[in-house]
């Protein structure tokens, strides 16, 4: 399958990806209301809610937006690059996960609870402490250099 025909199929299989699908297969993080689609022997990542599909697009724009100083940007112009795209996505998550529960993990083990739980604590995304957020945008690397 090459991969047009990947991405069409893709399409209609998975009406609703997950937003935060590289974090999932990373293994950065996991969320209650994600469900793995394997397409072509390959996988990818589902959201189960709509209302909660909505509140993480929601999440995800401010995190790019607060995090252009993190990621050496002026503008965002388009879809980040794959690895700029996984510092906000793990080190986001990472970073909020942090600063809602006090101490540091590596990883995230449900998402759509923590973004929930942010938005009844901070009365919305506006009010994230995005400073604390970004260090972990910062700090995050996809892979270990050798």
């Amino acid at each position: 399958m090459d991969e047009h025909e990947f991405k069409k199929v893709h399409d209609e299989v998975n009406d609703r990806p997950c937003v935060f699908a590289k974090a999932v297969l990373r293994g950065c993080a996991a969320c209650s209301r994600s469900e793995k689609v394997l397409i072509a022997e390959r996988e990818a990542i589902a959201c189960q809610s709509p209302g909660g599909h909505q509140r993480c697009s929601d999440l995800v724009a401010h995190l790019r937006e607060n995090a252009l100083f993190a990621l050496h940007l002026r503008q965002l112009d388009g879809p980040l690059p794959h690895g700029k795209e996984m510092k906000v996505e793990c080190g986001g998550l990472l970073g909020l996960n942090s600063v809602a529960e006090g101490a540091d993990a590596e990883h995230v083990e449900d998402i759509d609870a923590l973004v929930g739980e942010s938005l009844t604590r901070w009365h919305g995304f506006e009010q994230l402490p995005y400073s604390r957020i970004s260090q972990w945008v910062v700090k995050y690397q996809s892979r270990r250099r050798r």
